[in-house]
């Protein structure tokens, strides 16, 4: 199986433990262990292939169900406060993670809309409120204060695509999640890092 890459060739060493395939799905799967060159790969087939390296995770995803199932086992991870930046180009799949993330959150199957055209949707969670924000259209950093994201950002969850629009009011703190396209047409590869304690907390998601 080749190991996950987050848009370059760097190879990654992974432990090579069971338990993440479960913490990863809620389910039980057969592991993989294939030796590879320059270290070795813990994953399974078809649902996803997991890297790590300097604090960072990387997540290859087989189909946007993978993707579902990564913003799920995210979802116990996060606290009140917290900041999500979610990258990536047109189509490969910031939306559609943010909408898994949001349903695992809500504990339920509500309908989530883009907010491209709202710029900000707001949910109820059971611990916090949930703003879910799109800034593809915002011309500089200055709107989107406009919009109250400062505000949001100061409690509960925050969920932003389109990050960059922010500039320098993007908070460090910020758990950072960058989607980009696979070798094959619904796969998608997805890199996880942050600031703060995230890379403590991002050990839980990959060893479970």
């Amino acid at each position: 199986m080749p190991i996950a890459r987050g848009g370059g060739s760097d190879q990654y060493n992974v432990p090579m433990q069971v338990a993440a395939v479960r913490s990863l799905t809620g389910e039980t799967l057969p592991a993989l262990r294939e030796p590879v060159a320059g270290g070795a790969v813990l994953g399974y087939k078809p649902q996803m292939a997991i890297a790590a390296k300097s604090g960072a995770l990387t997540v290859a995803l087989a189909d946007p169900d993978a993707t579902a199932r990564l913003a799920v086992a995210l979802a116990p991870l996060l606290r009140d406060g917290d900041v999500v930046a979610l990258r990536g180009e047109l189509g490969t799949g910031k939306t559609a993670f943010a909408r898994a993330l949001i349903r695992a959150l809500t504990g339920s199957d509500e309908e989530v809309p883009s907010p491209a055209f709202t710029l900000v949707q707001t949910y109820a969670a059971p611990a916090f409120e949930i703003r879910h924000f799109d800034l593809y259209r915002l011309e500089k950093p200055e709107d989107a204060i406009e919009l109250g994201i400062e505000d949001a950002m100061a409690d509960g969850v925050t969920l932003i695509e389109w990050p960059e629009r922010l500039g320098p009011w993007l908070p460090a703190r910020c758990l950072d999640v960058r989607l980009a396209y696979a070798d094959t047409e619904t796969g998608r590869s997805a890199t996880l890092s942050g600031g703060g304690d995230w890379p403590e907390r991002l050990r839980d998601l990959d060893h479970g």
